[in-house]
């Protein structure tokens, strides 16, 4: 499922289209998705215009001058998808704003394009999602953070809200695995089973390690290290696995980066030699989820 990364790589690509645009129709193509549709979406979405981006975790809050907000969640399967409605192919507009290359078309639409939106610059951006584990809401904007799937969310790791004396205070008493903790999104919001071990890698955490022991100065070394994974992975279009593109149709490039994360048996980029005594990258399985460290570097 996309992580933080992805979900800031893709709403940054949806500003660089509908940000200031007008909606002149909208559409939805079937009567759900997880959860049905908003009633009379496609007629709520027609005629606003869409004023601003807000990221929330892994949701994206698309504004409108209506004072509603339009909340986008990709699910496991979910993209979205921008092309001209009328001429000639032209290329698609990447996350960065900039053209790439030439992947547009204005052909049918998409297969399981389940909502669109057409604007008045001539734009058609839908929402494909094959396995429909995605979701789509309309909410007034001043009630953003009391939606039922926002509140409650933890602080943003990328604000300056998140510091390491809210992370110990979060972790308190918290006798589960800190990678656990990490995944829980009213400890901190956005993160996932990649980042999350990229990020215990980088500060030398064990993720077996109970939550409530990482304080103090675990947490002043784990926070930065959150931050700086995520902040990278942003630069680099996020990490491509399976289904994930960003809106532009490219693939995100940090999965080439990753130290640890689904490199089970691998040489640690940290140890030196098998003259370490370390053993290479090591994979448990946590919760159901596969986990991946150095058993060495990480305490």
């Amino acid at each position: 499922m996309p992580e933080l990364p992805e979900v800031e790589t893709v709403m940054r690509g949806l500003a660089a289209v509908l940000q200031g645009r007008r909606i002149i129709r909208a559409e939805t193509t079937r009567p759900d998705l997880r959860w049905p549709f908003p009633p009379r979406l496609g007629e709520r979405l027609t005629g606003a215009r869409v004023v601003g981006f807000r990221r929330r975790g892994k949701y994206m809050l698309a504004r409108l001058d209506t004072a509603e907000s339009l909340l986008i969640h990709l699910g496991m399967s979910g993209r979205m998808v921008a092309r001209p409605m009328e001429g000639p192919p032209v290329p698609w507009m990447g996350p960065t704003g900039r053209f790439s290359d030439a992947r547009g078309h204005n052909g049918p639409p998409e297969a399981h394009e389940h909502l669109f939106m057409e604007t008045d610059d001539g734009t058609r951006v839908g929402f494909v999602d094959p396995r429909r584990f995605g979701c789509v809401d309309l909410m007034p904007t001043g009630q953003e953070d009391r939606h039922k799937l926002l509140d409650g969310m933890g602080p943003e790791p990328l604000e300056a809200d998140f510091t390491a004396a809210a992370l110990s205070a979060a972790l308190a008493g918290k006798k589960t695995p800190i990678k656990a903790a990490l995944l829980d999104q009213g400890v901190v919001a956005g993160l996932g089973n990649i980042y999350v071990a990229e990020a215990l890698f980088r500060a030398g955490i064990s993720p077996r390690r109970l939550a409530q022991t990482v304080a103090g100065a675990r947490a002043a070394k784990l926070v930065p290290a959150i931050k700086a994974v995520l902040e990278e992975a942003i630069g680099a279009g996020g990490s491509s696995l399976r289904d994930y593109v960003r809106a532009d149709g490219e693939l995100g490039r940090f999965q080439d980066r990753f130290a640890v994360y689904d490199r089970e048996g691998q040489p640690c980029p940290l140890c030196p030699g098998p003259d370490s005594g370390c053993a290479g990258v090591a994979r448990i399985v946590q919760s159901g989820r596969s986990t991946f460290y150095c058993g060495k570097t990480q305490r």
